[in-house]
């Protein structure tokens, strides 16, 4: 009974992933459109600046004031200086 509902998945799945292709045609992306104006293209440079440079940036800015924010106590971090290996229970 498994291999049928995977069967019957995999084809579901399939059939919709080719739908989609065949609906979503590139070709009709080279007519273009009343008041369509599009600008200049971006070079090398700032392609990567704009989706590279820029995302690692920001990415560094919030971990950095992350780091610089936290408030946490020292008591309540997990780390090997806090671990305590007596039993603080006398028998």
């Amino acid at each position: 009974m498994d291999k049928k509902n995977a069967l019957r998945a995999g084809a579901l799945a399939a059939g919709t992933t080719l739908m989609m292709l065949l609906m979503s045609s590139p070709a009709l992306a080279l007519t273009r459109d009343d008041g369509d104006d599009p600008g200049t293209g971006l070079s090398v440079i700032e392609t990567l600046g704009l989706y590279v440079l820029l995302p690692i940036a920001l990415f560094a800015v919030i971990a950095g004031l992350v780091m610089v924010l936290d408030r946490s106590q020292e008591k309540h971090r997990v780390t090997s200086r806090n671990v305590k290996t007596k039993a603080d229970a006398k028998a």
